[in-house]
């Protein structure tokens, strides 16, 4: 931002634990898959000092990306935490997944964050995914900055790319968006691509050359003065428009010359407060080079105008019975509140918690208390309990770095955490409290799964377990009806890693089975049946006769069972009897073995023998009467219907509703929302939406999303119910 000489730091710039909230500084990296995050990640760590040579740390592994499962996936599918330091100030770069399968990293490492980076590739643009992560961040008011990646690429132009970052991120003022640098290019290569070797600060007019591999700093030539100062003045209009001093736009719109400290002062309010967005580039340093092109001006930025924990509204706090607590947030005096973000395992430490300490300080060896509430939906269990502290340490590739304590406004991690999940709270053991939860999305994708032999039988519960305690977005499912272990993930890329961990890390093999919905049966039209139970075997025999006629319900009733017996031809202490047997019988099912609903039994007459009838006799005979109801009547299989929500960008909703109704959806209405999008509704049977996450990605590019929810069973059309009759036959 300035035109500051930066020496090398070393070994200094390996950050441990920071000595005041006002000298950390919390970012977390955002963009597409294959925008260059982690590259940027490692571009800074170089910079500062913290990696010998681009990426790698005195093991020779990665600061970020370090886990086998991301080197043989080529992505990232975690949230990584590399702290570096720079002039004094601890940066927790915070490296997330830019996979749409991933987004709950994405969301903690937000949650966990002060500010945000959106890293764009020149070379691709700025996806909707992007665009939504952007809005999300300002609903909340996060301060912001975009840095342009794959300025090597042949097509990269930067400015064009900065005009299409201000206008998907300016919204109504894309004054706000405006770049801090602009870049100088080298000689033309042979292909007629001039490289990027430097840039020249708009405010400092100061030009950066990094074609030696570190910054060298220069005056600008007379060639680059007419583009320097036209953008100039733009950059200094867009920060004056910004400015607390509502009295400087008036001064230099009357020729006043503002002074370039109140300018830079000026602009790291503006970009502390959340209302401008400055764009800056950035490319990895060449081999044996030091400094990475913008790398110095992006940690700038970061140390003097991304905003310190102290300046950050904090979540809600609470005691764990719901009442309201006040605290002075981000003060290492007060009371402990701090923030499970990420749960991970190792093979040799076990589980290792990352926590964002809010308030007062975590130290090593401390027994504090751990609170989960909220997530019952989704396998975990409430809990409330007391636990010690194990080691303390920041995270740095695969190394862990230990420390002794951490202050409110830091990040580190907690090892041996038994019972804490990511989103639990700890707080002191004497006063516990509780945080308000961060928002994840709802897992929609089923993945049906059994252990693959009986000794990973014995291990999937407790792998399933800590999977789900793990990553927040998985739900665990034990559906009654079909019998089935369900894992709900995000996508396929979601569901492939959770398998690849019950796999590596908890040594369970499991096999993939297809999903099934809880379907139901229900009678057509009115039948009677008749169930006789007479067996004689010597001694006490079993006698029980009953005749019954049943009709279907409206959808909805259940099951209503009726008493029309007269004259005593079934003695009334094996009334109840009969109705436990058809109850019985109707919950096994009657054609193809799903529960029957929505029916009325009426039971019309019987016999009974004064020594050899009994409950379980009419029980039997209950349960044989319903079933030969059945055997003369239609049964009609039912099958759920969901309510459907589909948020989508209006350029898509054509496409959106002629998928629903290929799926024998039946739209209900569509509203318009902000940010031109459209609001769709529509009812869907279950069974033609079991990989509607994924398809529904590709049909819009990834940018839209749905939720669903239950709402009735439904008759399904006979087609449909032979097929599947045929599918189960051919699958026994």
């Amino acid at each position: 931002m300035g035109d500051k000489t930066h020496t090398h730091p070393g070994a200094a710039g390996r950050a441990t634990a920071a000595d005041h909230p006002a000298s950390v500084r919390n970012v977390v990296l955002v963009g597409h898959s294959g925008s260059g995050k982690t590259t940027l990640v490692e571009a800074l760590a170089l910079t500062t000092g913290a990696v010998n040579r681009a990426g790698r740390v005195e093991d020779g592994g990665c600061v970020s990306d370090y886990d086998d499962m991301e080197h043989r996936q080529q992505r990232s599918v975690q949230l990584s935490l590399v702290p570096v330091e720079w002039d004094g100030i601890k940066i927790n770069l915070l490296d997330t997944p830019g996979y749409a399968d991933f987004v709950g990293e994405l969301r903690a490492g937000l949650r966990a964050a002060d500010a945000a980076l959106f890293v764009v590739s020149a070379s691709d643009g700025v996806d909707g995914a992007t665009r939504m992560v952007w809005e999300e961040c300002a609903a909340v008011g996060m301060p912001r900055a975009i840095v342009i990646t794959h300025l090597e690429a042949a097509r990269a132009d930067f400015e064009e790319m900065t005009r299409t970052c201000a206008e998907a991120f300016g919204g109504d003022d894309p004054d706000a968006v405006l770049p801090l640098y602009l870049p100088l290019h080298g000689p033309p290569a042979p292909d007629g691509h001039a490289p990027v070797t430097g840039l020249v600060g708009l405010l400092s007019r100061k030009l950066f050359d990094y074609a030696s591999g570190e910054r060298v700093t220069s005056e600008p030539g007379e060639a680059e003065l007419p583009q320097l100062d036209e953008a100039r003045s733009l950059l200094i209009e867009g920060i004056i428009s910004e400015s607390e001093d509502e009295t400087l736009m008036e001064r230099y719109l009357g020729g006043e010359q503002v002074d370039v400290k109140t300018l830079i002062e000026d602009l790291e309010r503006a970009v502390a407060r959340g209302v401008f967005f400055p764009v800056l580039a950035a490319a990895p340093a060449a081999d044996g080079a030091r400094q990475g092109l913008g790398t110095v001006e992006l940690l700038e930025l970061i140390t003097r105008g991304f905003p310190t924990p102290l300046e950050r509204t904090a979540p809600r706090v609470t005691t764990p019975e719901g009442a309201g607590r006040e605290l002075r947030m981000c003060d290492p005096e007060e009371s402990l509140v701090a923030e499970v973000v990420k749960t991970s395992s190792d093979p040799y430490v076990g589980r290792i918690s990352m926590v964002r300490v809010f308030s007062g300080t975590l130290r090593a060896d401390q027994t504090v208390h751990v609170s989960g509430h909220g997530m019952t939906d989704r396998g975990h269990e409430d809990h409330d309990v007391d636990e010690r502290i194990g080691a303390l340490s920041t995270p740095f590739g695969k190394q862990q770095r230990p420390v002794t304590h951490v202050i409110a406004g830091d990040l580190a991690c907690v090892a041996k955490l038994t019972r804490a999940e990511t989103g639990d709270t700890l707080s002191a053991k004497e006063d516990p409290l509780l945080m308000a939860p961060w928002e994840m999305p709802d897992p929609l994708l089923p993945l049906a799964i059994e252990a693959h032999s009986k000794p990973d039988e014995d291990k999937l519960s407790q792998g399933l377990a800590r999977l789900v305690a793990e990553d927040p977005t998985m739900r665990l499912e034990h559906n009654q009806d079909t019998h089935q272990v369900v894992l709900w993930c995000l996508g396929e890329a979601h569901a492939d890693v959770a398998l690849e961990r019950l796999r590596s890390r908890y040594g369970v093999q499991v096999d993939v089975v297809p999903h099934r919905v809880s379907l139901r049966e229900t009678f057509g039209g009115r039948a009677a049946g008749r169930g006789r139970h007479v067996k004689q075997s010597g001694g006490h025999g079993q006698y029980a006769i009953c005749e019954i006629e049943v009709e279907p319900l409206p959808g909805g009733s259940g099951i209503e069972f009726v008493d029309k017996v007269v004259g005593g031809a079934v003695p009334r202490q094996f009334i109840p009897s009969v109705e436990k047997g058809v109850r019985a019988q109707a919950a096994k099912g009657v054609a193809a073995g799903h529960p029957l609903i929505d029916v009325r039994v009426t039971l019309l007459d019987g016999k009974a023998h004064s020594v050899d009838s009994s409950d379980a006799a009419f029980q039997t005979a209950g349960a044989l009467a319903l079933r030969e109801a059945a055997a003369d009547a239609k049964i009609h299989l039912l099958e759920p219907v969901a309510e459907v929500s589909v948020l989508v960008g209006d350029d898509y909703v054509g496409a959106v509703m002629s998928d629903l109704s290929g799926r024998r959806g039946k739209v209900l209405g569509t509203e318009q929302t902000s940010g031109g999008r459209t609001l769709i509704r529509a009812e869907v049977p279950e069974i033609e939406i079991g990989r509607y996450a994924v398809d529904l990605r590709s049909l819009s590019h990834g940018t839209a999303r749905f939720d669903r929810r239950y709402a009735r069973h439904e008759p399904m059309p006979a087609q449909v119910a032979d097929r599947l009759r045929e599918e189960v036959r051919a699958a026994s």
